[in-house]
């Protein structure tokens, strides 16, 4: 059986996005099925996945997947992508809404250009000092959808991001589920660099959408930073995150930024098999 999809890419992030309103996978193959077509240079290649399926409470459902056959609650960069991909298949006109772990979420597509509104951030911690390869350091962490931790260096090209990256994913504080991670540096107070480390992907990638966002809002938490910032990914793309800070609240979060569609294809059986 031949499966059609888009390859599509945010900031470098890219997503193999499958039309699955008539299912194509069975439910209990989903995870081998992602692990298989995920793998780069033996199959399609991708840093995740993701099946469109209908939806009673908006234009559509997603089924998010990482690389390594997990399933995540929001991807900021992938949720851009759906949102073109839906736009182009006909599935929901340009204002749109679809259906995530994270909630029904909302998005705007503007040819390439897609501003995607963010689920509710929460439990956000500033300045905590733990013990990382076998020196104390200071992280903040929010949730923006998917857990984040945030360390602000002056050398950001000098980090070994994947060593460094792994070592706070798989700290004991945040167990059991992990954290992913991010290592910013302020350029001005309305622009930062970032580069993460991606828990399921289990390496460093070009851009994460809800690491953007957790880094942008943490730099905003400590005065470093006013909206609406703009956000330099390892890819080179400037991002931006808008948001509104209320009591310590953040709110109204909205990420932007370009998507690329790169090809469409189908997916013969020697791909996933």
């Amino acid at each position: 059986m031949k499966i059609p999809f888009m390859k599509m890419s945010g900031s470098g992030n890219d997503f193999i996005l499958i039309d699955h309103r008539k299912p194509v996978i069975d439910e209990k193959h989903m995870k081998a099925f992602v692990q298989k077509v995920c793998q780069r240079r033996i199959s399609v290649g991708a840093d995740g996945l993701i099946f469109v399926e209908p939806s009673e409470k908006a234009d559509f459902k997603w089924r998010f997947f990482n690389a390594d056959g997990s399933d995540a609650e929001m991807c900021g960069n992938g949720g851009r992508c759906v949102a073109r991909f839906a736009t182009l298949k006909g599935i929901a006109g340009s204002t749109l809404t679809f259906e995530t772990l994270a909630g029904v979420l909302s998005a705007q597509v503007n040819g390439k250009r897609v501003k995607l509104e963010m689920p509710q951030p929460h439990s956000l911690k500033l300045d905590e000092s733990l013990f990382i390869e076998g020196q104390p350091i200071t992280l903040s962490s929010i949730n923006t959808g998917v857990p984040h931790a945030v360390e602000f260096v002056e050398d950001l090209e000098g980090v070994k991001v994947i060593q460094r990256g792994r070592a706070i994913r798989h700290h004991p504080h945040y167990a059991p589920s992990g954290t992913n991670a991010n290592f910013v540096h302020r350029e001005t107070d309305s622009q930062l660099s970032v580069r993460t480390y991606e828990r399921g992907v289990e390496d460093e990638t070009l851009a994460c959408g809800t690491g953007t966002v957790a880094s942008a809002l943490i730099a905003a938490f400590k005065g470093l930073v006013k909206s609406p910032v703009s956000v330099k990914t390892r890819g080179g793309e400037l991002l931006t995150v808008h948001f509104e800070i209320e009591n310590q609240e953040a709110k109204k979060v909205y990420f932007e930024g370009e998507v690329h569609m790169i090809y469409e294809a189908e997916m013969w059986e020697e791909a996933y098999q």
